[in-house]
């Protein structure tokens, strides 16, 4: 049996030659590089394009015909809860991840190796980021598909996805953390599922606040969900105020603030 290596002093390690150290920035672009074909062979990249598919066809073919009598075109009102329910989708995959890896021992694997401890969180928000990507593109090809068009030039297209972008990396991270302390994919998908449903059902992505109850409307009116539809859309007429940006800025803020405080907790957990 070798005996075990003895830990290089810091004067020492600095007369290691640079060759035989890993760098920080390599451990991460491995890890996001097996994340990356590990997403492709789970067919999670198939569920990215079939999940706004499916969800446009059940929503717009039944109600297209009914929002018609309200003016409304619906497939250019239906465009950002699509959107954001492909980022719902890239959600739930982050949060399953970070369980997996926390029941199969792999971050317990990480913290015995030479690498800072941000770097296995970071790879694995740089997977979930390229799933997000495909997710907007093929929540896009099904919107353009509904009749959907980009109506706020440049500018205002931009804004829009830009703000999903910033959402859905949020919104991953705030999974991620979440992934971490529920420990199996299970409690995971019972953790994110149900607020998920009445969130995306519960808000004005799919119908005006007009059409629910007068009771429930300050709800709608004023959920996180509802308030990203509305900056979207605005964004889309080119009619975007800071009025409007300012409630998704705010619900923006407190999910990192969320998410940071639930990676430090579960950071604490493990060393103690």
């Amino acid at each position: 049996m070798s005996a075990p290596r003895a830990e290089l002093s810091p004067s020492l390690q600095d007369q290691v030659p640079s060759e035989a150290r890993i760098r920080p920035i390599q451990q991460w672009w491995a890890l996001s590089g097996r994340g990356a074909v590990k997403v492709f062979r789970n067919g999670e990249f198939i569920f990215a394009f079939v999940s706004p598919v499916f969800l446009a066809v059940c929503f717009y073919l039944p109600l297209s015909s009914l929002m018609n009598v309200y003016g409304l075109n619906y497939g250019q009102f239906l465009m950002p809860i699509i959107v954001l329910q492909s980022v719902g989708f890239v959600a739930s995959s982050a949060a399953m991840r970070s369980a997996f890896w926390e029941t199969m021992g792999i971050n317990n694997r990480f913290r015995v190796l030479p690498m800072p401890g941000t770097v296995p969180m970071l790879a694995r928000l740089t997977t979930n980021g390229l799933l997000l990507l495909v997710s907007l593109l093929c929540a896009t090809a099904a919107c353009l598909v509904i009749g959907w068009r980009p109506m706020g030039g440049v500018a205002g297209t931009v804004t829009m996805y830009a703000v999903a972008l910033v959402v859905g990396l949020l919104i991953a991270l705030l999974a991620d953390g979440i992934g971490l302390i529920a420990g199996s994919p299970q409690a995971t998908s019972q953790a994110l599922m149900l607020p998920t449903l009445i969130l995306g059902m519960m808000s004005t992505g799919f119908v005006p606040v007009s059409q629910f109850p007068e009771w429930i409307q300050p709800f709608v009116r004023n959920q996180p969900i509802s308030q990203f539809v509305n900056v979207m859309r605005a964004s889309d007429a080119g009619a975007l105020t800071i009025e409007i940006l300012m409630p998704t800025l705010w619900w923006c803020g407190g999910m990192f603030v969320t998410a940071v405080l639930l990676l430090q907790f579960w950071s604490r957990k493990v060393r103690g």
